[in-house]
């Protein structure tokens, strides 16, 4: 005798489908520069995915490139950004918020670094005396004001969204130290004529280290940490003259390679640095101890 069990019907299991997640990025301004790459290299290097932002879209284009031949990821996005302008941050933000990234760290890396003018006619225009305040203005609004803004709408953002961010300004060995004007001078130029480093970079740097200060204890309670990288002089295509002048400024005796600040970048930029904010490192080969 068989007997039979009479199934009941069930219903088909309806799975809901997963909300995406917000993607996790870091933002680099300036990336198209020297250091730029290299910041974006270190945060590749620890599966970091990154915004590479400058106003220069085709130099951004070519290092993504390049990026890319080195490192198996569809994570690294480009930006057209003006630091200088409010209103372009904000669009950058809200682009990348549309597309579900959320920006949580932030390296204002962006400046512009004026060169000494090795030519008598020229180096007039770099000394104090002469300095243009058009020149300064411009050169204001993208290395500290570009700063300003930038930490102030991306870390307003992530208060609103109660989320722990980093932000991290590139400063330089000149935010701690003057320039020694001895290294540009030329024998038998009158002093009036001598080519100078400008006023405005180092002026700037300091106001990095100021703004990181305020920052790191402002957002505190908010889990916003902020602080500085202090590079030292990198070897970058300098006159052979030039550069054994600065080596005699530097204990090490030498400048150096743009890959050698990449492990600070990985510090600052993660959880290994939790309990460290509004700090300074300075990484010069020992040029701002002497």
């Amino acid at each position: 005798m068989c007997l039979y069990t009479k199934r009941r019907k069930t219903k088909p299991m309806i799975v809901p489908l997963k909300k995406k997640n917000n993607e996790n990025c870091a933002l680099i301004t300036g990336a198209a520069g020297l250091l730029g790459e290299e910041h974006a290299v270190a945060l590749l290097e620890i599966q970091k995915n990154v915004i590479l932002t400058d106003i220069n879209l085709k130099k951004l284009e070519t290092l993504k490139i390049k990026l890319k031949k080195k490192f198996s990821t569809n994570k690294i996005y480009l930006h057209k950004m003006d630091v200088t302008k409010e209103k372009s941050i904000i669009n950058t933000w809200n682009y990348f918020k549309k597309k579900k990234i959320v920006i949580d760290v932030l390296i204002n890396n962006a400046a512009i670094d004026p060169k000494f003018k090795n030519n008598n006619n020229k180096a007039r225009d770099t000394r104090f005396e002469y300095f243009s305040s058009k020149k300064w203005e411009k050169e204001f609004a993208v290395g500290l004001t570009g700063s300003l803004l930038c930490s102030k709408i991306f870390g307003k953002e992530l208060t609103k969204k109660k989320i722990n961010g980093i932000i991290l300004n590139i400063a330089s060995d000149l935010s701690v130290i003057a320039p020694n004007q001895n290294i540009y001078k030329n024998n038998g130029v009158k002093n009036s004529k001598q080519p100078v480093k400008p006023i405005s970079y180092s002026v700037i740097k300091h106001g990095i280290i100021g703004l990181t200060k305020y920052l790191s204890t402002y957002w505190a309670s908010e889990n916003i940490r902020c602080n500085a990288l202090s590079p030292g002089p990198v070897l970058n295509l300098q006159s052979r003259s030039l550069v054994s002048k600065l080596k005699k400024l530097i204990p090490m005796q030498r400048l150096a390679n743009k890959n050698e600040y990449k492990s600070a970048v990985k510090f600052l930029c993660t959880e290994e640095s939790s309990y460290m904010t509004g700090q300074n490192i300075i990484i010069d080969g020992g040029r701002s101890i002497w």
